[in-house]
């Protein structure tokens, strides 16, 4: 893996291309920080520059089948083409006029896949046939009792950071941004949606044969990580012009009620930094085994139902995942080596949309948590003036430390608008996401656009910001802003007056946000006495909160003190939550407590891993498995 110095990246970036209609292929970047090291594919060389797709979803066998279509940009003494694929089924290659091709499988990565290297002979695009296999990494089939209706079962995909490769045989980088488009053929009594235009209506076309066809478009280039799908028993409600939520009927009228201010949040997004470009914005709610808070699929986000506490003190989430539509899906980190790019942008951009629909105070509120957040992964990865490598922005693929993706990068934007005033920051930005839109971005580009567009030489301006120590330095610079909450002040005299010995029954919950009872929960220390958890738990009611946040947070606190009355609490919500936020924390707290945790991490892991996401079910046996090798 590649360590580059900010003055080395600096020389070598070049100027990003100017922007690009959405109908021509996106440029890549070929500066050496932006060449990524989880693709086999070499797009100096061949890229693809369109992607079609013909599936048929099939639920026996728990497969993906048909054909893809690429279409290929390459130099004319290009030989070949380099794509990404995991573990699927190829039947053929083939040019467009039917000529065979000749191609290639290579070594299978366990955590790359297989390099696919098709000899080209002229084509410049070629027809894949293939199947996917059962275990595809992207992919989650659901039978009917893990639904919310218990009667059909479901599928979802997943992409992110490189999981479509096990299901699209392309080029699965973000910095080869492609088009697309798609045709998925479904069970009759099923619905289909994606993270693009319905061509095909929300119905359908009925087959003879019982089954249903929907077809989709993207006609903006996208990088592969955003193609996403759904399949289910999927019911719609519109919430404005722009907007609606699919789900399964029996969580549409909460779901409805929860984000209804949809339409708010475009608005303020789009007054903060420039148009919405995208067409609609729907959501689609998932089972609860969905592995993320949300995923910013264009056009579509999928969320996960633990947002959902019926007092929209959640939506924060929804916040977030409309932010992506700038930062992350316009504009994208070239590499996973700066997802920062993303997250941190987002981070704070869904912050800005927050304090526009809600007032300083709530946003305050998220940003005095986020801090608490940043505090404790800067601790765990490195300390506040630490040398840890993973309290970098910028580094190897997925080095970063916890949230410090998110947290850090959010932090120093907030710096950056402290410093040159927020009207000129904003105008800056609004300027930003014009330029590179539609492109991947690095960090080195992003520094060299920041000194070109804001900065302009100004030496005592560029000293005071240093961007160098924040980008690539370990720590945490000195000029970083806390912003603090007047209502979590509150929660803290409230968690003081406990942590003094005040009974748990004087803490009064009425009325308590989820970030409130977060404040409470996690600022309990971790040693407490059996009899005095069983009071909190009375008083409180947490063992049986409906509040998944709520929830892990006093999980948590009873693992760390091997509280066993809270262990059918545990089980029942680990076997029925997949979100890895809410549940990592959860296996890792146990293998922390010795053999008494492990034997119940590894026992309740067994029992309820069929339930998770292959991703999340892979993080949460890395966990096990470290901890194991560890002693």
């Amino acid at each position: 893996m590649r360590i580059l110095l900010a003055a080395a990246l600096m020389a070598t970036a070049a100027p990003l291309a100017a922007a690009q209609p959405a109908s021509s292929p996106a440029p890549v970047l070929t500066t050496p920080e932006a060449v990524d090291i989880w693709t086999h594919a070499a797009p100096e060389v061949a890229r693809v520059t369109h992607v079609g797709l013909d599936l048929d979803v099939d639920f026996t066998s728990k497969t993906l089948g048909g054909t893809a279509t690429l279409d290929i940009q390459a130099r004319p003494d290009a030989k070949d083409i380099v794509l990404d694929v995991d573990d699927l089924d190829i039947a053929s290659i083939t040019d467009a006029q039917g000529k065979a091709l000749q191609w290639t499988v290579g070594a299978d990565d366990p955590e790359l896949g297989s390099a696919l290297t098709v000899q080209l002979d002229g084509a410049r695009q070629i027809i894949i046939a293939y199947r996917t296999k059962p275990g595809a990494t992207a992919l989650q089939w659901l039978p009917p009792e893990m639904t919310a209706g218990k009667k059909k079962p479901y599928l979802f995909s997943q992409g992110q950071p490189i999981n479509n490769r096990s299901w699209i045989p392309t080029q699965d980088s973000p910095g080869i941004r492609q088009t697309w488009d798609a045709t998925l053929t479904v069970p009759g009594d099923l619905v289909a949606v994606m993270s693009a235009e319905k061509l095909s209506g929300d119905k359908g076309e009925a087959l003879a044969d019982g089954r249903r066809r929907f077809r989709f478009r993207m006609d903006k280039p996208v990088p592969p990580y955003l193609i996403a799908f759904a399949v289910g028993d999927l019911k719609f409600r519109s919430l404005g012009p722009r907007s609606g939520v699919w789900t399964e009927a029996s969580m549409l009228d909460a779901a409805a009620s929860e984000f209804a201010d949809v339409e708010k949040m475009i608005d303020a997004a789009s007054d903060l930094y420039g148009p919405y470009r995208w067409g609609r914005y729907d959501m689609l709610v998932l089972p609860p085994s969905f592995p993320y808070g949300g995923m910013e699929n264009p056009m579509l986000t999928f969320l996960t139902p633990t947002i959902i506490t019926g007092d929209r003190s959640n939506t924060d989430v929804v916040a977030h995942e409309l932010a992506h539509s700038w930062s992350g899906n316009l504009v994208t980190n070239a590499t996973w080596s700066d997802s920062w790019l993303n997250e941190g942008f987002t981070t704070y951009f869904e912050n800005r949309i927050m304090e526009a629909l809600y007032g300083k105070e709530r946003a305050a509120m998220y940003a005095d948590l986020d801090w608490d957040g940043m505090m404790r992964d800067l601790k765990t990865f490195g300390g506040k003036s630490g040398t840890g490598a993973r309290t970098r922005l910028h580094g190897d693929p997925g080095a970063t430390g916890g949230q410090l993706d998110y947290f850090k990068g959010s932090n120093f934007l907030r710096m950056i608008e402290k410093t040159v005033g927020r009207d000129r920051w904003d105008a800056y930005l609004r300027s930003y996401f014009d330029r590179h839109a539609f492109q991947p971005q690095t960090t080195a580009g992003f520094l060299s656009d920041l000194r070109k567009n804001l900065i302009k030489g100004d030496a005592k301006l560029e000293l005071s910001l240093q961007l160098d120590r924040w980008a690539y330095a370990a720590g945490l610079p000195d000029n970083a802003v806390h912003i603090t909450s007047e209502t979590l002040a509150v929660i803290d005299r409230t968690l003081a007056a406990y942590k003094n010995g005040g009974p748990a029954s004087a803490v009064q919950t009425e009325g308590w946000s989820t970030q409130e009872w977060l404040r409470f929960l996690n600022g309990i220390p971790r040693n407490q006495s059996a009899a005095r958890l069983a009071e909190l738990d009375r008083a409180l009611g947490l063992s049986n909160s409906n509040n998944a946040y709520v929830r892990s947070a006093w999980l948590e606190l009873a693992i760390a003190n091997r509280y066993e009355p809270a262990l059918p609490s545990l089980h029942e919500f680990a076997t029925r939550v997949g979100r890895g936020l809410l549940i990592r924390p959860l296996y890792a707290g146990l293998m922390e407590q010795g053999d008494w945790g492990a034997k119940i991490a590894r026992t309740l892991f067994t029992e309820a891993r069929p339930t998770y996401h292959p991703s999340t079910a892979a993080q949460i046996e890395r966990i096990i498995e470290g901890s194991e090798s560890a002693g």
